[in-house]
Parts: structure tokens; sequence; C-alpha cells
């Protein structure tokens, strides 16, 4: 079965969960009127079950191919990628000043999840774009957005991030590529960065990375980072592509999955001939860092739900489709596997997660859009909801895509089928852009910790006002607020043991919320419509959520509490033996 764009629980999930409507009624947002959103969610699926989804299986098999030290994508890529940016698809959430549509960041995600939903590794080149575009849209000066925005807004160039090098993995404060004052303004650039995604390939004719290096003199560790702008090809005098930047991938690396997506080891300055521009204040690195990465968490989070929604759809298409052992309840005649209780487990258990993924990922997005319109209080929420949104939904992707193989029994471990792709190629979400491990330590330090709970308490606040005849749901907020509390008391080792617990539980307790509100409105239209496929559905899942999933958040607050104690009850070696 090929993937078919869930538009019309996109569109629901938009107008109930995001708020669509309520950011459409803003100035700035008003463009994002219905007609509008109805032409975007729906063009785009169209798009990117023509487009994107056919070369799926092609990306994988064929995989980027590093030739002559130029990157070439699979057969396909490079017309696809041209559709892409002829029908405007990267210019939704883009400036207007430079040839974007100014429209909510939550239409771009939904644009996003149907491109990922349709082909991953493929989508993964827009998505850095974005990240790229919102470094020079906070850090850059106004001749760096004139020169280099009207051309990342469209995709006609595309941009990288380049923050991982051999020896500092995660630790970027020990980074050691070098950015040396020429004297005119400019920098040489001099040093090797790996896992970077899309840092080479032949669909554009430039390539802008953003670049974090140190400049001479500078303090150690992350106080004294810069950050860099430097294109593949250096701009003419008509702001175009000219001569080579000595900016050149070294190798690609052999992957478990996302094989369209070239993860390249680049160098800088072989030659002593790399030039860069500074985006942002000397030593401001960090910083420009962090407004690329936050962006990216949210978008990682949605290629859970991307993984997640395609999964499943192939695990349904198979299930009906498989005919095998007479059912429990007696008869001699084989049926179809998904009337037996297991898989039909399996494939509630995978509806649920991923409606439950979008849902708490589009409302980090509408609260990120109201951030942006100047809210604070929203601001603050989508900031606590970052780490929740990039650790749950691809810990969601992960598992759908683990239970859509599951389905397929023993042929869902066989290539061929395609069940197993999704798994290989999601695995990778819960590890870049900040493993999970470390967006749990931030959940549990910057976000909580750091003012008290404030922001999280508020959150509380709406659940129980809005759920509060949901008992299970009740249960669980009651207990985050109990474990949350002892966590910002608890030493710095207990409460980093049980973060990632505390996280997943608070995750579910938001994501709970809203399919609660879910459930409540289609029961709402559902009386009012009398028979609705989509709603009864819907109605259906949302239910299984919160009776069947969040009561097993419940369980994890041992282990939230339990303290570092038994992680060190053997020393290194005991453990290593």
């Amino acid at each position: 079965m090929s993937y078919q764009a869930p538009t019309r629980e996109q569109r629901f999930v938009l107008d109930h969960v995001a708020g669509i409507a309520d950011l459409a009624a803003t100035p700035r947002f008003a463009a994002a009127e219905s007609d509008m959103v109805d032409a975007i969610v729906e063009g785009v699926g169209q798009f990117a079950e023509e487009q994107f989804a056919p070369l799926y299986r092609t990306g994988d098999t064929v995989g980027a191919k590093l030739v002559d030290g130029q990157v070439r994508m699979p057969p396909g890529f490079v017309d696809a990628y041209r559709a892409y940016v002829d029908n405007g698809w990267g210019t939704i959430s883009a400036p207007v000043d430079f040839g974007g549509q100014g429209l909510p960041v939550t239409l771009a995600g939904v644009a996003l999840e149907s491109l990922g939903g349709a082909n991953m590794a493929f989508s993964l080149c827009p998505t850095l774009t974005v990240g790229a575009i919102e470094a020079l849209i906070h850090h850059g000066t106004a001749e760096q957005q004139a020169t280099y925005l009207p051309h990342l807004s469209t995709g006609a160039w595309t941009g990288t991030m380049n923050l991982t090098e051999p020896q500092a993995g995660s630790d970027v404060g020990a980074l050691r590529t070098t950015a040396t004052p020429v004297g005119d303004g400019s920098w040489k650039i001099k040093g090797t960065k790996i896992f970077i995604s899309f840092g080479d390939h032949d669909m554009t004719p430039n390539i802008v990375h953003l670049v974090l290096a140190r400049t001479p003199d500078a303090p150690p560790g992350t106080k004294g980072i810069s950050l860099f702008l430097v294109p593949k090809y250096r701009l003419d005098t008509d702001g175009q592509p000219g001569a080579f930047n000595d900016v050149r991938p070294v190798t690609l690396e052999h992957k478990m999955g996302i094989h369209a997506s070239p993860t390249c080891v680049l160098s800088f300055g072989d030659h002593d001939d790399c030039i860069g521009e500074m985006i942002g204040p000397l030593h401001g690195g960090m910083r420009a860092m962090f407004t690329m990465m936050n962006n990216a968490r949210l978008n990682i989070g949605l290629q859970g739900v991307q993984a997640a929604e395609a999964s499943t759809q192939k695990a349904l298409a198979f299930a009906v489709e498989r005919i095998q052992s007479a059912p429990a309840t007696g008869g001699r005649d084989s049926v179809a596997i998904i009337r037996h209780p297991d898989v039909r487990r399996m494939l509630m258990r995978a509806r649920a997660l991923t409606q439950a993924a979008r849902a708490i990922t589009y409302y980090a997005f509408g609260q990120l859009d109201r951030g942006a319109l100047g809210d604070e209080k929203a601001a603050a929420r989508c900031a606590l909801l970052t780490p929740l949104v990039k650790t749950y939904a691809t810990d969601i992707g992960t598992e759908v895509s683990s239970l859509g193989m599951q389905v397929h029994g023993g042929m869902g471990f066989i290539e061929e089928t395609g069940a197993a792709q999704f798994y290989r190629d999601i695995r990778i979400a819960a590890i870049y852009e900040g493993t999970n491990g470390i967006q749990a330590a931030d959940f549990v330090g910057r976000k909580l910790s750091g003012d008290g709970g404030t922001a999280l308490n508020a959150l509380i606040a709406d659940i129980r006002t809005e759920a509060a005849d949901e008992s299970a749901l009740m249960a669980l907020v009651d207990k985050v607020e109990e474990v949350a509390r002892w966590s910002i008391a608890a030493d710095v080792q207990d409460r980093l043991a049980g973060s990632y617990p505390l996280l997943t539980m608070t995750a579910v307790a938001v994501s709970g919320w809203l399919m609660a509100r879910q459930h409540r409105i289609a029961t709402e239209q559902l009386a009012n419509a009398g028979s609705d496929a989509f709603l009864r559905a819907k109605q259906a899942v949302t239910r299984y959520y919160l009776d069947v999933l969040v009561p097993e958040a419940m369980g994890l607050a041992s282990a939230a509490q339990a303290g570092a104690g038994a992680l060190y009850a053997l020393d290194d070696g005991e453990l290593a033996a």
C-alpha cells in the first residue's frame, strides 16, 4: 500500500488542538483562512503521495552516493526536489519580505508531516533548511538576510547545521574547528564536521552551511564558540554561486537507515581557502545554535509522527489482506489477522500512539506561533514542551514502527515487504539533535528546575480545568505533579536518574489531555452527524488512549523517584565486566 496523507486527521487536529482559527484571527496570520488551510493540507498531501512516496524504496535500496567528491542523489530525487521548489512548499512559513508566505509554522509542520510520511529521508533536506532560515532571521544582519533568505525560503538553496566533531560528540564545547579573521570582515574556516545531513547533494546550485567554530584567543568551552555562514560556492557580484569555497564531503556514513539522506563528513579549508562570515556576535554561537536546535527538535518530533503514520497504514493494509488461523471464538475457516485480539491490540495501540504524537506536536507548534505573536505564556509553554515532543514522539515512532513489523510477522523481517524500513529510518531520531536522554536532562534541568516548576504548574492547571472528568488522566496528572516536586528538590544525580520516566509521564499526561479534548469534540460532532466513519474512529481511538495508555504511565512513577543508588551499585569496572 502506498502512503496516503491523513488530511482529514491533520485538519481535525489543526482545528481542535493547534487552534489554527485563532491564529488566523490575528493580523500577522490573517492569510491562514479556512480555504487557504484546506488548499495547503490537501495540496501538499497530494504532492507527497505523487512525488515523494514513489521514491521511498528507491532511496533506501540505491541510496545517495559519493562520486568524484560530489554526492549524487538516487534516481528521481533531483526532479522531485525541483517540483517541491516550483510548487512553493518550502515557502509556507518563511518571511514575506524574502519570498515566503508568512503563514504559521504550524501549517509548515503539516506540510513536513506529509512529505516525511511519504519519504522521511528525503524530507530531512527541507527540514534542515528551516533551521538555517530561523538562525538568519534571529541572528543575521540585514545584508545577510537579503543575500541568503530569498534562496533559502524557496528551497532553491538548502541549509545545513554543522555542530558535531569526531572528538566532541554531544559536547559542543569541545569542538576544534577554527575561524581566523582575514581582515576584511570575513573569516577563514578550517576543521572537520561529522554527521552532517545533506551536507552535500546535487539538487540545488548552492548549499549554505552554518558552522560552529572557535576564534583565536576564544575562552574555552561553549563560551568561546561563534557561528559562521559558509556557502559551498562563494557568491559573485550578482549574488549567484561562483568560486568553490573549499568545503567538501570526505565520506558518507554507512547507516542503518535513511539511506537517501547523505550523512556527510565535511572538511572545511583543506587548502586554506574556505571563507565564512560570522552570524550574530562574537562568541554568540551557542545562542544561535539553540535557535536552530529548538526549531529542529520540534521537527524531529514530527518525524516520529511521520514514521508512525506510514508504518500504521502499511500494517493495517497487511492485517486486512493477510488470512491466517481460525478465530478463537470458533469456526474452522481462517480469517484476516485483523480479527485476532493481539493483532487488534497492536493496531489500536499504533493508531492511538500516532494520534497522541501528532496532537502534542501540533499543539507545540501552535504555542510556537503564539509565542512569535508576543504571547509570553505560550512561548514558555513551547519551551517546556519541546523536549517532550522530541522525546515522546520519536519514541512513539520507534515503537509503532516496531509494532508494524510485528503485525507483518516473519514477513516484517524481510526487507522486500518494506515494513522494516520505517523502523530503520526512524531509529536515528531518538539520537540526533540531542539524544532523548539529553532531552530528559534538559526537561528536569532548564525547563523544570530552572523556573521552579512554574510553567509545568500552569500547564497542569489547564489540564485539570478542561479534563476534570477523566479520572485516569487526573490520577496521572496528580502523580506528575508529585514526582515533579520531588525532582526539583532532589540531588542532581537522583533527579537525572529519574528524568526519562518523568518526561514520559508528563508527555503522556499532556497527550492524554489533548486526546480527551478530541474525544469530546468527536462525540459531540458524531451526535450531530449521525454517521461518520472518521469521527467514530476518532472517538474509539482517543478512548483507547485514555483508558489503556494513560494508566500505563502511572507505573513510571516508581522509576522516576528511585534515585541513582541502584544505577551506581556497581563500579564502572563491575558494570562493564
